[in-house]
């Protein structure tokens, strides 16, 4: 299959402006690396987060360095960690007049076949990609709650509806970050918060190449009607919608971002 050549890069259109935003695993090049660059491009004021500290580091540097220091706070933060995630939100709680965002985007992949998965893999790839977006959100809705207001937009993922050799844990993991989403939606819509998700296929990363065989990315793009990989910023553009006031109607939805044969 021949590639089709990407699109144009987006301009900011300042559909974000005055808000203020929680990513999490936001450090690096990957989607919430690209999230927290599209949000402040579109005017929101970001607190960004990661389990690495020294890539959290640099990455708010260099955003700092662009954006400048009053638009750009960051926060180490395991999501498994419960009191991480307070620490998290509490300190978002005190930026800028509150919190109006929530993007969860940390996850933890890995392939293994079913038959020799250990209970350490299985547990740890949820515990990070379900256990801990159920542990933002929750934190996330009580901030949201008390003020009547905010979006939450969590990251889940095709395989999480389509099978896929090799990724029980992280299907069943995204499967649930979809179910959570539904559910959340549902009890946040009384007190006019709304949930929903991106449902990526195949976006490239300098993490995922390292972590995944050239057949296997071969065999993935290969599967993409574009005949290539999305861009993170291409994502991240989706979330932005979510995130604003387009998509005022929608709540409870996983929205798929992929060119994906069904």
């Amino acid at each position: 299959m021949t590639a089709v050549e990407g699109p144009a890069y987006v301009s900011g259109h300042g559909l974000l402006k005055g808000r203020t935003a929680v990513i999490t695993a936001a450090a690096g090049a990957g989607i919430g690396g690209a999230t927290a660059r599209r949000f402040l491009e579109e005017g929101a004021r970001v607190l960004i987060s990661d389990a690495h500290a020294r890539r959290l580091k640099e990455s708010a540097e260099a955003l700092t360095a662009e954006f400048g220091a009053s638009s750009v706070d960051s926060l180490p933060c395991d999501v498994t960690d419960e009191a991480q995630v307070r620490a998290l939100f509490d300190a978002a709680g005190g930026l800028h007049g509150g919190l109006d965002i929530v993007v969860n985007n940390a996850g933890l992949g890995g392939t293994s076949p079913l038959v020799d998965m250990t209970d350490e893999q299985w547990s740890k790839v949820l515990d990070v990609t379900l256990n801990g977006t159920f542990r933002c959100t929750r934190a996330a809705l009580r901030a949201m709650r008390a003020a009547g207001r905010g979006v939450i937009v969590n990251n889940a993922s095709v395989v999480g509806w389509r099978a896929q050799s090799g990724q029980a844990h992280y299907a069943a993991a995204k499967a649930g970050v979809m179910a959570l989403t539904r559910c959340a939606a549902m009890e946040a819509a009384e007190y006019g918060v709304r949930v929903n998700a991106v449902s990526p296929s195949l976006a490239m990363h300098p993490h995922l190449v390292k972590v995944t065989t050239p057949e296997l990315l071969e065999e993935l793009t290969g599967r993409e009607a574009f005949g290539r990989y999305a861009e993170p910023w291409e994502v991240a553009n989706v979330i932005v919608f979510l995130a604003s006031g387009y998509s005022s109607y929608m709540t409870g939805e996983i929205v798929s971002v992929s060119s994906q044969h069904a």
